[in-house]
């Protein structure tokens, strides 16, 4: 994600870097070259000339060619704008107070439009403890009502549907009163899509706005179409006045055009960013957050992203559980296998590496980051016994072969694993500084294995 970009940027920021103090004419010569690495990313050459216009009227500012670090406060600023076209903060699902909230999803055909109606509900039901319903409104794509069931099998939603139907406003109109009806917080209207825009489809989206009046219309973009990203979105929003956008497939678009040019030139807010096919995973719908992708374009990683998704794995008080057993040295191999599952609600290791400050994606090329390990690990841990467990310093010659027999690993595989547990009690240990209590961040932190 962001990998051309984030190059580029940083082989522009090389020439701000390197020099004690900046003239004119050196930022001028900087200003071309970000200039051109966000033309290269596929960004909205509107979006790009303004962008720039802004970095420069600052730039050639006190504030630049008086500080005595010039370079970091060029990066500061390149930052601070790049949030600002983006958005300058996230913003959320507006629930409306009289239930049903009524989401309509609108956009082309392979966009992932019904994928992400499921994660949408998914991320309802498990954060905020919504009921959402699916509604079937696609009469026209072959098997679409068939992919919205499973779909909603998959996250646990109920679908509605009229069979045999052909008039999706009736359609939705009947799933908002079922949904009243049988109290559901949220409706997700899944309307058709078509490989093109047209007449037909824009004026059958406005008759479904017009009967249901939807509290949210979400246009669901996908991110590899780059510049005609920005041409869609407009012609949505002229049309329905979208109230925010989805933007998928962002983890196969190494160039980013779609992420910086949606929200300045429609100016609604991107709510919500997909990644890979999977509805159940929980690193596949990430909220969008300005700051955050700015800081992860010019490389600065995204440890916030990291501390939510660790938030949502471990509880406080299952933190502050492990709080106490690291600074009392109790933590046991029991804990340590409810930290994989942990990690398994946290996503892949490769996108936690991804979101580390100063890791690049062409970082992580030729790196093979063994995922079959945690189940491995997983697998030497609940073959020892009750008490091997709680004191692994028990486990000796004999029985780590009977470990490594039941497990089906070796005992080599059973001796990295109880000499990266003890390496994991002493890095606590002196995380705990010396008795001083770890704050919220450190706490949800400490307890992950990696």
């Amino acid at each position: 994600m962001f990998e051309g970009l984030m190059d580029k940027m940083e082989a522009a920021f090389r020439k701000f870097k390197n020099k004690g103090k900046l003239t004119p004419a050196d930022i001028k010569e900087g200003m071309r070259e970000i200039r051109l690495a966000l033309l290269e990313a596929d960004v909205n050459y509107k979006v790009v000339r303004e962008f720039v216009n802004r970095i420069n009227e600052r730039a050639v500012g006190a504030e630049v060619l008086e500080s005595i670090k010039p370079g970091q406060q060029i990066v500061k600023i390149v930052d601070e704008e790049l949030t600002k076209i983006m958005g300058e903060k996230q913003e959320k699902i507006n629930i409306s107070s009289n239930p049903p909230t009524v989401i309509m999803m609108v956009g082309l055909n392979g966009a992932g439009k019904t994928t992400h109606t499921g994660k949408i509900a998914l991320k309802l039901i498990k954060e905020s403890s919504k009921r959402p319903l699916l509604v079937a409104c696609d009469v026209y794509r072959p098997a679409a009502v068939k992919q919205l069931e499973i779909v909603g099998e998959k996250v646990g939603a109920p679908v509605f549907k009229i069979e045999g139907s052909d008039n999706p406003v009736n359609i939705a109109l009947e799933g908002v009163k079922y949904a009243r009806k049988n109290g559901f917080d949220v409706v997700f209207l899944d309307t058709a899509g078509r490989m093109q825009i047209d007449e037909v489809l824009m004026d059958e989206l406005k008759n479904i706005k017009k009967a249901v009046n939807p509290h949210e219309i979400l246009l669901v973009i996908d991110a590899m179409i780059g510049q005609e990203s920005v041409n869609v979105a407009e012609t949505f929003n002229n049309l329905l006045d979208i109230s925010g956008v989805v933007l998928t497939k962002l983890d196969g678009d190494t160039r980013g055009g779609a992420a910086l040019s949606v929200r300045f030139v429609t100016g609604k807010p991107i709510k919500y960013v997909g990644m890979g096919e999977k509805v159940d995973a929980p690193e596949s719908l990430v909220e969008f957050h300005p700051e955050r992708m700015a800081s992860r374009i010019l490389g600065m990683g995204d440890i916030l992203e990291i501390v939510d998704r660790a938030q949502r794995a471990i509880d406080d008080k299952k933190a502050d559980e492990l709080e106490k057993k690291f600074r009392e040295q109790t933590f046991t191999l029991d804990d340590y296998l409810e930290q994989f599952e942990a990690m398994k609600k946290m996503g892949s290791i490769e996108q936690i590496m991804e979101m580390l400050p100063g890791v690049k994606p062409s970082d992580m090329k030729g790196v093979k980051l063994d995922e079959k390990q945690m189940p491995r690990m997983e697998a030497i841990i609940k073959s020892m016994t009750k008490k091997e467990r709680e004191k692994p310093e028990i486990i000796n010659a004999s029985r780590k072969r009977r470990i490594a027999a039941g497990s089906g690993n070796s005992v080599e595989e059973v001796n990295k694993l109880l000499k990266q547990f003890e390496m994991i009690k002493q890095m606590m240990k002196q995380m705990m500084g010396g008795g001083k209590k770890k704050g919220k961040f450190g706490r949800k932190m400490m307890g992950l294995p990696f």
